[in-house]
C-alpha cells in the first residue's frame, strides 16, 4: 500500500525539520554557553527570592543606576544602613576593534629574560610567572590601570565597613570559571581561607599579607563578607585576592598543590589548553602556552592566543626578537639605547620607556641571619656597620652609567623617589671607600698580614679570629649586564681587601634558595603591584618564619614597631609620615643595598596594536593583530 503525505504531514515534517536544525545548533553551543545559562537561572531563582523578601529598610547607593547586569540593583544582599559602591562594567580604555588595521586572531609571543619557576596561583613568587597568572586567574576588584583606584572585577558592588572591620562584596551574576562553571560566593570562601591560609599549602607570602583576615562569610552564593581582627589600610585590597575554582583546586592534596608548576585555572581572558596534574606545564618542558576562553563573562581578548618563551641570554634574546620569534621583549638598558638610535628597528617596533607603579628597584640583599638557618653560619652581614661599609665601596651613580647605559636612577630605600611614602630627608650613602675602610676596620675586619684580604681581628667569639672576609654573591643567570654587575661588583671588593666569589643559578632555583636562606648575598629586585606596599611582607621579623619573604632574616625592633603602626592607621597623611620614619630605619639599619630604579623597557612589534603604556603597566587583552598599515607618503 501506497502512503501519500497530505498538508498536515508535511507541516509536521518542516516542524521536526527545524527542531532537528535547532536541536543540533544547540549542541554545537552547549559548551560554551552552559555556564551562562546556569548562572542566568541562577540569578533569577535569587531575584525571585529576593523579591518575595525584600526588607523594607535598605542600603543607598552611592550613584545613579549604571545600567549593568540583571539584579546588579538589587540591595537585598547589603547591609541596611551602610553605602553601596556600585561598579560599572569593566571596559576597555582602549578598545581593540578600533585600532587601525585591526585584524580579529593572532598569537602574541612574549619572551622572558628567565623561566618562571611554577605558574600555580599563589605559590608562583616571580614576576614571570605572575605575568602568566593574571591572564588567567580574575579576582573581586583591580586597579584601574589609568586612575590606579580599586575596581570591580568580578565584583559589581561592595560596602565597606566605615569602622574598618569588614568589607561585603556582590559577584556578577555572569562570571563563570573557564570550564562554564559559576563563580560563587563560596569559591571566593575557599580560595582564601581553605586554600591560601591553609599552613600546609606553600603561599607563604599571600599568607603573611592576610594575617588579619579572620574569617570569609558566605551570605548568600554570590554575596561575600571578609571580616577582620582590626582595622588596617589594606583591608580593603583583599578584593584584589585571585578567585581560584574550588571544584578543581579542592580534588588535589595540599603536596600535590606543592609540587605543582603548572596548576593554573580561572575565569580571565585567556585560559591554558589543558589543565590537570598529569599533563601539567613545567619548567623548560615548553612554552607557557595561553588561549582564549571563549566563556570569558566580560568584553573578551582580541587575540587568539598568548605565548611565553624564556629565552635568558640578553644577546639570545635579542636576536630571536628581531629574527621574528618574540613579539615583545624586555630589552636590557644598552640594547633599548642602541636600538632607538636604529631607524629601521624603530619603524618596525615600538620601543616604550615609561614610569609606572610596578618599576620596581634592584638591590643587594645581605644575609643577616644565619645561613641556612643553622647556628654558628653567621656572615659578615649581620653587622650593619659591614653593610652599609658594603654599600659606601659601590658608586651607584657610575653603576647605572656604565652598566645600564645611563637607564634609571638611584634607588634610595623600599619605595621608589615619586612614591609619597619616600622620606624626601633621606639620600642615597655616598660613594666613599674611605669612610667604609673605617667602619670595617671598627667591626674587626682588618688586612693584618699584607695578603690583600681582610682577616677577622676580633676574639670576641661571633667568628675565629683571622678568618678572612670573603662571600659569595647569588645572582640569576643572563648576559651582557649579568657580567657586568658581577665584574665591577668583584673587582670594586678586591680593592677594598673583600674577596667576593660570584655564584650564577637559574632562576627557577631561586625561589627554593630563598626559601632556604642559602645564600651570602644576593642580587635581584622587587617590583609592586600597587601604589602603595605593606611593607610587612619584606621587612617585619615575622615574615623571616614560614618561609617567608623576609629571606635576609633583618630583625629590627624600631621597624617592628612602625610597620604596625602605619598599617593600622587609616589617615593617608598620618600613614605617609610614619612610612618616612619607617624609610629612615632601613637607610640606617642597610639590610639592602638600594641600586637602581628603572623604568620599563619594552619592544613590540608594529604587527599588534593597540599598545598603551598604563600606571599599572601594559594590558595585553587590549592587544589586537593590525594588518600591515601603508607607510606614510607612499
Amino acid at each position: 500500500m501506497r502512503n501519500r503525505l497530505g498538508l498536515k504531514d508535511l507541516v509536521i515534517g518542516l516542524l521536526l525539520s527545524g527542531l532537528g536544525l535547532l536541536t543540533f545548533l544547540q549542541m554545537l553551543q552547549a559548551d560554551r554557553l552552559w555556564g551562562r545559562v546556569v548562572a542566568a537561572e541562577s540569578t533569577l531563582r535569587e531575584l525571585s527570592g529576593q523579591l518575595a523578601r525584600r526588607p523594607a529598610g535598605q542600603a543607598t547607593s552611592v550613584e545613579a543606576p549604571l545600567g549593568s547586569k540583571i539584579g546588579s540593583r538589587d540591595t537585598a544582599w547589603a547591609r541596611p544602613g551602610v553605602d553601596i559602591e556600585w561598579q560599572k562594567p569593566w571596559k576597555f580604555w582602549h578598545e581593540p576593534s578600533a585600532a587601525p588595521g585591526f585584524t580579529p586572531g593572532g598569537e602574541f609571543t612574549e619572551i622572558f629574560s628567565a623561566q618562571p619557576a611554577r605558574i600555580t596561583p599563589y605559590l608562583s613568587s616571580d614576576v614571570y610567572g605572575r605575568r602568566v597568572i593574571e591572564q588567567v586567574v580574575s579576582a573581586l576588584a583591580s586597579l584601574d590601570a589609568e586612575t590606579l583606584e580599586l575596581r570591580g572585577v568580578m565584583a559589581d558592588a561592595w560596602q565597606v565597613d566605615p569602622d574598618g572591620l569588614w568589607v561585603r562584596a556582590h559577584l556578577r551574576s555572569d562570571a563563570v570559571f573557564s570550564d562554564g562553571q559559576p563563580v560563587t560566593a563560596e569559591d571566593v570562601r575557599w580560595s582564601l581561607m581553605d586554600f591560601v591560609k591553609n599552613p600546609l599549602i606553600e603561599a607563604e607570602r599571600s599568607r603573611a599579607l592576610l594575617d588579619q583576615l579572620v574569617e570569609v562569610k558566605v551570605i548568600d552564593p554570590r554575596t561575600v563578607e571578609f571580616v577582620f581582627t582590626e582595622a588596617l589600610f589594606t583591608n580593603r585590597d583583599v578584593m584584589s585576592n585571585y578567585v581560584l575554582p574550588k571544584h578543581f583546586y579542592s580534588q588535589f592534596t595540599p603536596e600535590q598543590i606543592n609540587q605543582s608548576t603548572g596548576l593554573l585555572m580561572g575565569s580571565g581572558p585567556f585560559k591554558l589548553p589543558r589543565c590537570d596534574l598529569a599533563t601539567q606545564w613545567t619548567p623548560g618542558s615548553a612554552d607557557v602556552v595561553l588561549v582564549r576562553n571563549e566563556r570569558y563573562w566580560e568584553e573578551p581578548a582580541a587575540l587568539a592566543g598568548m605565548r611565553f618563551k624564556v629565552v635568558t641570554n640578553d644577546l639570545a634574546a635579542l636576536t630571536s626578537y628581531t629574527n621574528g620569534e618574540g613579539d615583545m621583549l624586555t630589552p636590557t638598558s644598552p640594547q633599548f639605547v642602541e636600538k632607538s638610535k636604529d631607524g629601521a628597528f624603530e619603524a618596525a617596533n615600538y620601543s616604550l620607556k615609561w614610569i609606572n607603579m610596578r618599576s620596581g628597584y634592584s638591590f643587594i640583599g645581605w644575609q643577616c641571619g644565619p645561613r641556612r638557618g643553622q647556628a654558628g653560619q653567621l656572615t659578615p652581614f649581620h653587622d650593619k656597620r659591614v653593610r652599609t661599609a658594603m654599600t659606601m665601596i659601590l658608586d651607584r651613580d657610575r653603576m647605572i652609567r656604565d652598566i645600564w647605559d645611563g637607564v634609571g636612577v638611584v634607588a634610595v630605600g623600599p619605595s621608589e623617589p615619586s612614591s609619597p611614602a619616600t622620606n624626601p630627608a633621606v639620600v642615597p650613602l655616598p660613594y666613599d671607600p674611605a669612610g667604609a675602610d673605617a667602619l670595617l676596620k671598627e667591626a674587626g675586619w682588618s688586612d693584618a698580614n699584607g695578603d690583600g684580604v681582610r682577616e677577622y681581628q676580633l676574639d670576641d667569639g661571633v667568628f675565629t679570629k683571622g678568618r678572612p672576609f670573603d662571600f659569595e654573591l647569588t645572582m640569576a643567570t643572563g648576559g651582557q649586564i649579568v657580567e657586568r654587575i658581577v665584574g665591577y661588583v668583584r673587582d670594586q671588593c678586591t680593592r677594598n681587601g673583600i674577596r667576593c666569589t660570584p655564584r650564577l643559578v637559574d632562576w627557577s632555583f631561586f625561589s627554593d634558595m630563598l626559601k632556604q636562606r642559602d645564600f651570602d648575598a644576593l642580587m635581584m629586585g622587587w617590583s609592586a603591584n600597587s601604589p602603595e606596599s605593606d611593607p610587612r611582607q619584606l621587612w617585619h621579623s615575622s615574615s623571616i618564619a614560614d618561609q617567608g619573604d623576609n629571606f635576609i632574616q633583618w630583625q629590627n625592633a624600631d621597624a617592628d614597631i612602625l610597620i604596625e603602626k602605619g598599617r593600622r592607621t587609616i589617615d593617608t597623611a598620618e600613614r605617609m609620615a610614619i612610612w618616612h620614619q619607617f624609610h629612615a630605619v632601613v637607610a640606617e639599619d642597610q639590610p639592602y643595598s638600594f641600586l637602581r630604579v628603572s623604568p620599563w623597557l619594552r619592544f613590540i612589534n608594529r604587527n599588534f596594536g593597540n599598545v598603551h603604556a598604563y600606571r599599572t603597566g601594559l594590558e595585553p587583552q587590549e592587544f589586537c593583530s593590525v594588518q600591515a598599515m601603508p607607510t606614510p607618503g607612499n
